[in-house]
């Protein structure tokens, strides 16, 4: 399974990317949430991916964020819920909006995205309310830092006495600022102070 490409963006559009992997363009399908955070064309970009094969073709689906492809991943586990629709839901609300709206069970908010009834947004309630409560609102746009690396700077701000929401929106900016440049336990923990502090 492909679960992540690193390379040349040669195309960008707001729904699909071409990424050149040593001279093999590979189509994704995007969301806008991961269109707004793309740099631009013919640069590098490293993009998460959701490699889903069917009888008929094999599409690729990339995220800025393992937060993005986790929810990814719960929404095309609901019935009637597929790979373009989860791709359209997430281009109608951004990740941590989703997460809130469907944890707080919010049924108008959900069927004020483009292609969500009553009847989908009552099943994305009952079947993911408590699942998307455990998806790591940390991770990183490149979604290449590790996770690991992620919670141990989380626990080191909480453990210095700083609130969890707090310590998360430092550690995020941190991470979006590095734009995929690999970054140290010690770098990412000194960072997310000064921002913290600000």
């Amino acid at each position: 399974m492909i679960t992540h490409l690193k390379g040349t963006l040669t195309k960008k559009s707001p729904t699909e990317i071409v990424v050149d992997c040593n001279g093999v363009g590979y189509s994704v399908n995007i969301s806008i949430s991961t269109f707004e955070k793309l740099p631009d064309a013919n640069s590098n970009v490293s993009i998460l991916t959701y490699h889903h094969i069917r009888e008929d073709a094999q599409l690729l689906f990339g995220f800025s964020s393992a937060q993005e492809r986790d929810i990814f991943r719960l929404l095309i586990s609901v019935s009637g819920i597929g790979p373009r629709m989860a791709q359209t839901i997430l281009s109608g609300i951004q990740p941590e909006e989703l997460i809130r709206t469907i944890s707080h069970g919010n049924i108008g908010s959900l069927t004020s995205i483009p292609g969500v009834g009553k009847k989908t947004a009552e099943r994305m309630i009952v079947e993911l309310k408590d699942k998307v409560t455990k998806i790591d609102s940390a991770a990183t746009v490149t979604g290449l830092t590790s996770s690991s690396i992620r919670s141990e700077a989380l626990a080191a701000l909480i453990s210095l006495g700083y609130n969890r929401d707090k310590a998360e929106q430092s550690i995020r900016f941190v991470l979006n600022e590095a734009n995929g440049a690999d970054i140290g336990i010690e770098e990412l923990i000194k960072k997310a102070l000064q921002v913290t502090g600000k």
